[in-house]
């Protein structure tokens, strides 16, 4: 009998501890071994019961998710998954978390009777299983700046699409600060919440040399631009003549998700006379597979994460697995091959 998922769960709010408790308690494959409601109880708790991973609010009394988040990514690194709230400040936050050493954030419900919950109930067990599988080696490097490539290509029929969801916050940062600012458009989609989104793009605009920002309904496509998908909005790029325009849409869910990386590219597919880039980073789950292979299939050149190299080995597996990846390459690799790709 394969031995059940330890966790967690830090949170200064009994009633937070108290649902997420009784949510993962629910899956016979996890444990919740004890709840902490501020990071000096959850510290002693963590020495003692060894869990797998834990659950850490952003804001707490005391010391906050940050700072104790720091600690353990340098004395003891383990998969921390981030509570936060559905504000500016708690994505602001969140994102700084993932930068730190978190594998992964869920925005914590606004309305317990709401019919999102359980929605809510199976995202949070399955990113709790799955965060617990991920090997952590340690606190990860801070940003201090790096080398953009070259790109001297005057063909402005190009588009690179991007697709992500578990790590890709991450990913999508390690390519695009590589990028220059006369790059051929890129357009982004990766799974998170609505507000997160904009902070996102904000965060991601201030070390890039290409313009970065959260795709608007109707926005032309133009080159040095990067357009992230809206949180909770499908992004479709639609053609009119040579022109290329986001269409933002709220259509049922697909692959599970809204945003989708599948609808992404898609529509990227039935682009003509341009010349096609696709890569799938880490993420769970197999969103972006499909999508992938029509693009492959429509004459886009196809990459996908290495196994190695990815947070999870979840969407490239697939993508893979169906015949959508042309090439699978490591995350460092990647920047100067979707700018070779968009030369040949």
């Amino acid at each position: 009998m394969a031995a059940k998922t330890k966790v967690i769960i830090v949170d200064d709010s009994q009633t937070i501890r108290d649902m997420f408790t009784a949510i993962l308690s629910a899956d016979p494959g996890i444990e919740v071994v004890a709840t902490a409601e501020d990071p000096f109880d959850a510290r002693e708790k963590i020495k003692r019961l060894n869990p797998d991973i834990i659950t850490l609010d952003v804001e707490m009394p005391k010391m906050d998710g940050i700072s104790f988040l720091e600690k353990i990514m340098t004395l003891r690194p383990m998969p921390v998954i981030m509570a936060s709230t559905l504000t500016t400040r708690g994505a602001e936050t969140t994102l700084h978390a993932l930068e730190v050493g978190a594998v992964d954030y869920i925005a914590k419900p606004t309305n317990f009777a709401d019919s999102s919950l359980e929605q809510f109930k199976q995202e949070l067990t399955r990113k709790v299983k799955s965060g617990a599988t991920i090997r952590m080696t340690g606190p990860k490097p801070k940003y201090t700046g790096t080398q953009i490539l070259l790109f001297n290509s005057a063909n402005t029929h190009q588009l690179i699409a991007l697709g992500s969801s578990t790590g890709g916050v991450e990913a999508l940062r390690d390519i695009l600060i590589h990028i220059p600012a006369n790059a051929p458009p890129i357009v982004i989609t990766q799974h998170m919440p609505e507000i997160f989104t904009a902070s996102f793009a904000r965060r991601i605009d201030s070390i890039c040399a290409m313009k970065v920002q959260e795709a608007a309904h109707g926005q032309p496509v133009l080159p040095g631009n990067v357009y992230i998908a809206a949180g909770d909005h499908h992004l479709e790029i639609v053609q009119k003549g040579s022109q290329l325009t986001c269409q933002l849409s709220k259509a049922p869910l697909v692959s599970g998700h809204r945003p989708s990386v599948d609808v992404l590219f898609e529509s990227v597919a039935k682009i003509k006379n341009k010349k096609l880039v696709g890569a799938i980073l880490t993420g769970m789950g197999h969103d972006g597979a499909a999508g992938l292979l029509s693009m492959r299939n429509a004459g886009a050149s196809t990459l996908g994460q290495s196994e190695a190299s990815c947070t999870v080995y979840g969407m490239p597996k697939a993508a893979y697995a169906v015949g959508g990846v042309e090439k699978e390459i490591s995350l460092t690799e990647m920047p100067k091959e979707i700018l070779k790709l968009c030369n040949l």
